[in-house]
């Protein structure tokens, strides 16, 4: 019965489809659709993904404030957990990168900010420049968003989102746009 229901649930991704609301009861029916919704941030029903990328922003803070090695493994860990943790949430709701899912804007976001110090307008700029790149989805973002399947799919888009984004603002944080650069935070 799970496999059938699982292929069931594959094939569907393959076809646009009518999302369902995702609940309350998504939200806390386990740690992973908990993560997978953005700790509720993804049922916000305007703009979910704008507003898990700002729950990502105390969460790259605090990983900032434990150094650098600390913001690596907490970057390391959501990007790698988020395959997972944005696949079974697509699973949970039963459609493909469902907008209520923004575990995806809040690796992307710490993506963003990894090359950079985190000040309070670099997190400013990071987050306006991560959501341009997520909205606009520039080549080759629209294409791995339309092409890659699954959880990988599902993040992958916003990651490199977050490598654009985040070489961008390297680049205005470097030419003194916002204050001395002082290296990788």
């Amino acid at each position: 019965m799970a496999t059938a229901m699982s292929t069931e649930c594959w094939t569907r991704w393959q076809r646009p489809s009518v999302n369902r609301p995702a609940t309350r009861a998504d939200l806390f029916s386990g740690a992973i659709p908990f993560l997978g919704l953005g700790f509720g941030t993804g049922l916000i029903p305007r703009a979910p993904g704008t507003f898990g990328t700002l729950a990502a922003i105390p969460l790259a803070v605090a990983a900032a404030l434990a150094g650098q090695w600390a913001y690596l493994l907490v970057t390391l860990l959501a990007v790698t957990g988020g395959v997972v943790i944005c696949e079974e949430t697509a699973r949970l709701l039963g459609a493909h990168d469902h907008a209520a899912i923004v575990w995806d804007e809040i690796a992307g976001f710490l993506v963003t900010m990894l090359l950079v110090p985190m000040t309070a307008v670099n997190v400013i700029a990071g987050f306006i420049l991560f959501r341009l790149f997520d909205i606009l989805k520039p080549w080759p973002i629209r294409r791995i968003d339309r092409q890659v399947g699954g959880g990988l799919g599902i993040i992958l888009d916003d990651l490199v989102a977050g490598l654009f984004a985040a070489l961008t603002l390297l680049l205005l944080v470097q030419t003194g746009l916002f204050g001395p650069y002082t290296g990788i935070s």
